[in-house]
């Protein structure tokens, strides 16, 4: 069965690719395709994968080829979250060759950067099979990009951690401070500005202020920066009461072992902020 990946709006996809088209074509255009194209030539082309990765972000990669002209004909090949090999076709085009070179670019940088996080989500995904866990993403996301982003990393299998500040609770270590250092306060004080539909998240770095923010009602304790053992502790000492997160230190190394501690949830900024991008290249046929 083909797994649902909700795509971001299509608002913001016009928006993101018109802001991309405008920084590449600034105010004369492209003026070598210009120069060397005539403008009646036609041409069928190709977006290959030159390395295995899982596929994200074909619906901005339409965008940009139609944005510049709507008459190209595109067939996706592979489409968001399929796992391809070196050689595979994603994407196919036909129609004139200047609007296919001009934008070729904008899309490639969305399609490359794009399944570069969701392959780099698929890693990751891999190493928790056989527990309990998923990966998640975090807001350590690329500015003006983030809805991308994170479906990116649904392509490859992980799931989203908050949008954005306006959609859950996430009081952290400085949130604490602020309050005092006291996990009731603060957790006193959330509750009641919020309403009862919004999910309240407490970042702690040792186990006596796990049991705190337990019996404060936390519905989310984010374990931070803690060892394997006291992660393992951790899933004992809540014995279901709320889901646990386990961040910090995450890497492709480590992740499994995370992982088999029974936690919920593994949050990585990594796989939105570092991961690197796919290779993929458009090839006249």
């Amino acid at each position: 069965m083909t797994r649902f990946i909700p795509s971001p709006p299509h608002a913001l996809i016009q928006e993101a690719v018109a802001r991309a088209l405008a920084e590449d074509l600034g105010l004369a255009g492209d003026v070598t395709t210009n120069a060397c194209i005539p403008a009646d030539a036609t041409v069928s082309a190709v977006i290959n994968a030159r390395a295995p990765g899982v596929i994200a972000g074909c619906a901005l990669a339409r965008e940009a080829f139609h944005q510049v002209d709507p008459s190209i004909v595109i067939k996706e090949a592979s489409a968001d979250g399929t796992r391809v090999s070196a050689g595979c076709a994603v994407i196919e085009l036909e129609g004139r060759a200047r609007s296919i070179l001009i934008a070729e670019r904008v899309a490639l940088n969305f399609l490359c950067h794009l399944s570069g996080i969701s392959s780099a989500t698929a890693e990751f995904v891999e190493k928790t099979i056989g527990t309990n866990a998923n990966i998640v993403c975090t807001r350590k996301t690329t500015p003006t990009l983030r809805a991308f982003e994170k479906h990116a990393v649904n392509c490859g299998g992980g799931k989203n951690h908050r949008f954005g500040l306006f959609d859950a609770v996430m009081i952290k270590d400085n949130h604490i401070a602020a309050c005092g250092g006291d996990i009731n306060a603060a957790i006193a004080r959330v509750r009641a500005a919020i309403g009862h539909t919004v999910k309240v998240e407490v970042e702690v770095d040792r186990l006596d202020q796990l049991e705190t923010a337990l019996k404060a009602g936390a519905d989310i304790v984010l374990l931070d920066n803690m060892t394997t053992d006291e992660l393992r502790t951790a899933v004992q000492q809540n014995a279901g009461r709320a889901i646990l997160e386990a961040s910090g230190g995450v890497n492709l190394d480590s992740v499994g072992d995370i992982a088999a501690t029974g936690v919920d949830l593994i949050s990585t900024g990594w796989i939105t902020h570092s991961a690197p991008a796919l290779d993929l290249g458009l090839d006249f046929k």
